[in-house]
């Protein structure tokens, strides 16, 4: 009885676990997009820089209101020398007047400051802030398109590889089947040995080509789910019906604007700020101060309501020789910006034209496989009938077996490399996200 329970748990423990390790979920491409651009680690670094930026910008700003200190001192002295010009009252006998001694010092000021002028330094340093914030919002906006992108090339590998699986293990199915009638034709001595070998090296080299595509499979859902942060035991299934529905729904005019294009123009804008701060340092500063003072000094004096006010000026007479290097140095990072910029749209465009000719070539090419896919199929039948009726041999059939079967592939690789370069080409136009109706958190 006791083995029995224990074999009954076994069964359970197994049984559950199996069920744990074959969790599926079944995904859209919108919905993958949309998990990725969300929780993906790519996508919380993007969103944290734009943060960071934000907060430089807040601190940039403090820099223009005003600053206020305040500060105490207690001291103990000891036999200090004291010479004062303040004379201590004489004592009524006539008697000269004790040295003056001091125990102790007590000192409390409040100083408060505001920058009036320095040489514009202040409202540029804002603006160039204010323009790298802008950049790195879209800065984020283009690591989300890079991120959808990224989802859709691995979406198709596993769409792809789930798809070969289905048709080699369909294909196995019919070689087994084959080695098994060949088996008891060998047998009862209707071919030769050598076909029926034939046979079994064509299912052995189906089987690894099975097992390169599970592994495959296992692969592209491993980096899936690792983008999109799901369980470890998770299994993709794509829903290819939807996303067929969104691929034809989604085919519009292309009409956008790169965000990487975008993010860089607002860095020249910064750049050139940073030139007019550089050139701020010519200037002189110029700021209001006020303050309060009070001073106890035991036994001499103390003083109390000392308030001062005035205006402050400074100039730093070496900026004249020194600066310039530095105005340079601004000048120069804006003229690598301007740059950066033309080389990026070139590289655009030269990206974009590749991505249309891509589309284009894959749809040629799907309208042939999908002929293909007929011509193979009808020149299998036509090959069984001749082989049922000893007009054709082994080989013919074996080979007339792997073209059917290499053109239904094609057929499926080409209808998941039409959705991918469509959705390059979006990607390439900077209207991947937009397309899908991707929110942007």
């Amino acid at each position: 009885m006791k083995i029995n329970k224990m074999i009954f748990s076994i069964i359970l423990a197994l049984v559950f676990n199996n069920i744990e390790a074959q969790e599926k979920k079944l995904l859209t491409l919108k919905e993958a997009i949309q998990i990725a651009v969300t929780n993906s680690d790519q996508a919380t670094l993007a969103k944290t820089k734009v943060i960071t930026s934000k907060l430089e910008l807040d601190n940039t700003k403090n820099n223009s209101y005003p600053s206020l200190k305040a500060s105490g001192q207690y001291l103990r002295l000891s036999n200090a020398n004291i010479d004062s010009n303040i004379q201590p009252n004489s004592s009524a006998s006539g008697e000269p007047s004790k040295p003056l001694k001091a125990e102790q010092l007590m000192l409390g000021q409040v100083n408060a400051s505001l920058p009036i002028f320095s040489g514009f330094k202040l409202k540029n340093s804002i603006k160039t802030s204010e323009n790298l914030l802008e950049s790195e919002k879209f800065t984020e906006k283009h690591s989300k398109e890079q991120i959808g992108l990224q989802v859709v090339e691995l979406f198709s590998s596993l769409y792809k590889t789930q798809e070969m699986t289905l048709l080699i293990e369909d294909n196995l199915k019919t070689a087994n089947q084959r080695v098994k009638d060949f088996t008891a034709m060998e047998e009862n001595g209707l071919i030769a040995r050598n076909d029926l070998l034939k046979a079994q090296l064509q299912v052995s080299n189906i089987q690894l080509a099975l097992d390169n595509s599970k592994k495959n499979t296992a692969i592209s859902n491993y980096k899936l789910i690792t983008l999109l942060k799901l369980p470890e035991n998770t299994t993709i299934e794509i829903d290819i019906e939807a996303i067929k529905k969104e691929l034809k729904e989604n085919q519009k005019a292309f009409s956008g604007e790169r965000n990487d294009l975008k993010a860089l123009e607002y860095k020249k804008a910064a750049s050139e700020s940073a030139v007019k701060v550089a050139k701020g340092n010519y200037y002189p500063s110029i700021a209001l101060s006020a303050g309060y003072i009070a001073l106890d000094i035991n036994n001499i004096v103390t003083v109390t309501n000392a308030m001062n006010f005035g205006v402050g000026f400074s100039y730093d007479i070496s900026s004249i020789f020194k600066n310039n290097k530095q105005v340079k140095l601004a000048q120069n990072k804006t003229k690598e910006t301007e740059i950066a910029i033309h080389l990026l749209q070139n590289q655009i465009n030269e990206d974009l034209f590749e991505a249309k000719e891509n589309y284009a070539l894959s749809l040629k090419q799907s309208l042939v496989y999908e002929k293909a896919v007929e011509q193979a199929t009808e020149n299998y039948r036509i090959v069984k009938d001749k082989y049922d009726n000893s007009l054709s041999d082994t080989n013919d059939l074996l080979e007339a077996d792997f073209e059917a079967l290499q053109a239904k592939i094609n057929q499926a690789l080409s209808k998941a490399d039409v959705a991918q370069k469509y959705y390059e080409l979006q990607f390439a136009n900077g209207t991947l996200t937009s397309s899908l109706n991707i929110t942007q958190n």
